[in-house]
């Protein structure tokens, strides 16, 4: 097709074999090898060029440049996709990594690969895991640890610290230097241990270390779904020091000095694509 092409818009045989990078008669029996397999003629012969297309010809001409089009187009995807420039990531990310270093991340991340879609999807540890394994995610800023890490590799990304949340009415909200044994007695509003295991468990190890064991009445899905819970007064809570910027009229926060409140965040990923390799690279 490419030197049906140059024939066609050469006119000339001669010129459409220095314009392919070929000599003339393999160029001649090509085309006519062309138009016996077609069973037609596609173009009007002179005695040293082309004198024109016939009917044939420039209807196949026409289909033949869009079918060269659309084949160059697959190469450029097909490699831009190998290379990670194009594509889909699905990332999952707990609600804590939306006020740490993530939203840089994407920002710079789609600066450098405009053309690779990110869809963002707040989602817990649990559900991260699940929707990697389950191939509904590509990647996803959990809290370890994971109860069963087979096959998904996590890489450092981001870390945070554990503070106390209460309402901002409670009667300890303006004590400065609230400690962990001043809420003992408090209703503690907490998520499932199944939905964030390591957070969860990091929670009871610094109560306990604390001396007390928190009295849980009311549990949440998410750590915004906690939080929303303290605003209007259902218990207090431990949620990661950098959700400071959420209902900060509603909700008081005080930083925990105890030992092991420091907690990391993992990028989690299971047999990425390019574009998602792409973007763990960046992001490590």
């Amino acid at each position: 097709m490419e030197q049906f092409v140059a024939v066609a818009e050469e006119r000339h045989f001669h010129r459409a074999a220095n314009r392919l990078g070929m000599s003339q008669p393999p160029l001649t029996v090509a085309i006519r090898k062309l138009e016996e397999d077609l069973g037609i003629e596609l173009l009007d012969r002179g005695q040293n060029r082309v004198l024109g297309l016939t009917a044939a010809g420039l209807t196949f001409l026409r289909e033949a440049r869009e079918t060269l089009r659309q084949a160059d187009h697959a190469i450029t995807t097909a490699r831009d996709t190998a290379a990670g420039r194009t594509g889909l990531i699905r990332l999952g990310y707990v609600g804590s990594a939306l006020y740490g270093r993530l939203p840089d991340t994407i920002r710079e991340f789609r600066n450098a690969r405009p053309h690779v879609r990110l869809e963002l999807r707040e989602a817990t540890t649990a559900s991260q895991i699940a929707g990697l394994r389950g191939g509904s995610l590509d990647a996803g800023v959990i809290i370890p640890p994971i109860a069963q890490t087979a096959g998904i590799e996590l890489r450092d990304f981001d870390k945070d610290k554990l503070s106390i949340a209460l309402p901002s009415d409670h009667h300890l909200a303006d004590k400065d230097d609230l400690c962990l044994p001043d809420i003992a007695d408090e209703d503690f509003v907490l998520w499932p241990m199944v939905e964030g295991r390591g957070f969860h468990l990091q929670v009871i190890r610094l109560c306990a270390e604390a001396g007390f064991v928190p009295r849980v009445t009311q549990e949440a899905h998410g750590i915004h779904a906690v939080l929303s819970l303290v605003a209007v007064g259902a218990g207090v809570a431990i949620v990661p020091e950098s959700m400071q910027q959420f209902r900060p009229g509603q909700v008081t926060y005080r930083s925990i000095a105890a030992a092991g409140a420091d907690f990391p965040l993992c990028l989690a990923v299971l047999e990425p694509s390019p574009a998602t390799a792409a973007f763990v690279k960046m992001a490590s």
